[in-house]
């Protein structure tokens, strides 16, 4: 038999076993909290101009560079077979030593702190 054929009946079973598995095991068991339309705590009749602290929008600002840093460094090991390793692993400790000094402002400057 073909290898493809294989792969992609094995494929097309377990998506039928697990189709058929997620509508056998949850169970339903439907509440108020569920039935409402906001279940994140916010009251649905109350104002819509509620105030927020921008300090969520920092950590996730934060999060999102230092997520991004380490799509940049991925590709990292991979600069040993480059023509320059040593120029690859300088921009590579150059990128890290200015998010640590921007996260170390951050943190001396209070940015960090959630209570006032």
């Amino acid at each position: 038999m073909n290898l493809l054929v294989v792969v992609i009946s094995i494929a097309a079973a377990l998506s039928t076993v697990l189709i058929i598995i997620s509508f056998w095991l949850p169970q339903m068991n439907p509440d108020h909290e569920k039935l409402s339309p906001y279940e994140c705590g916010f009251d649905p009749l109350g104002t819509a101009r509620l105030p927020f602290s921008l300090r969520f929008f920092l950590v996730a600002i934060l999060f999102l560079l230092f997520d991004l840093e380490i799509a940049l460094l991925l590709p990292l090991p991979w600069g040993d077979q480059l023509a320059s390793p040593v120029l690859t692993f300088l921009w590579a400790t150059a990128i890290l030593i200015l998010l640590t000094l921007g996260l170390i402002y951050e943190w001396t400057q209070g940015g960090l702190e959630w209570a006032e």
